[in-house]
């Protein structure tokens, strides 16, 4: 088997896996789940989580916004290198416009490194809910047509990486935030 037919195996399944252009409840729910891995909508309830939340949730809210960050910032440097085209496709103009490549799934690595990192942080049945939710995450992906299977297979190793990465690094990351601002964050 050759890179060539990979690829193609990997287009085949996807497509197989696509229900972007076939109204009804499974694309309402791929929809749904597509949309709910977006950065904004990660930082805006972050942002919130961190201004309502008690302390906990404050540096629960820190932690995985700092890692979100990191983690788009590699994820665009290896789409920038990689430079796969997205699938054919209407489904998602937003994504097809600001970033035409899909090599890794940046959502499904998001879902992922926030899932682990909910796992290292607490509380469980928070890490269960996100352990559920980003599988969804990455085949709903795949079903609207913005990405292949390989994609989100991709964005997942990166995620579950930069996870572990974040849970490893997190206590050095609070002890420098907090001597470096001034004021209390949580």
């Amino acid at each position: 088997m050759n890179f060539k037919s990979i690829l193609q195996f990997d287009a085949n399944l996807s497509s197989k896996l696509r229900v972007a252009e076939r109204p009804g409840a499974l694309r309402n729910v791929s929809i749904f789940f597509a949309h709910s891995g977006d950065s904004w909508f990660w930082g805006l309830g972050l942002l919130i989580l961190w201004w309502r939340g008690d302390s906990f949730w404050k540096q629960w809210a820190i932690i995985i916004l700092a890692g979100i960050s990191i983690l788009a910032a590699l994820v665009m440097t290896l789409k920038f290198i990689i430079r796969r085209r997205r699938p054919e496709g209407e489904w998602g103009n937003i994504y097809r416009n600001t970033d035409p490549h899909s090599f890794p799934s940046g959502h499904a690595a998001r879902a992922f490194m926030i899932a682990v990192a909910a796992a290292g942080l607490g509380p469980g049945w928070v890490a269960l809910l996100l352990w559920v939710w980003a599988p969804l995450v990455a085949l709903a992906r795949v079903a609207m047509g913005v990405h292949y299977v390989s994609d989100i297979a991709a964005g997942l190793v990166v995620g579950l990486i930069m996870g572990l990465v974040v849970l490893e690094v997190y206590p050095l990351f609070l002890s420098w935030l907090a001597s470096f601002i001034q004021f209390p964050l949580w």
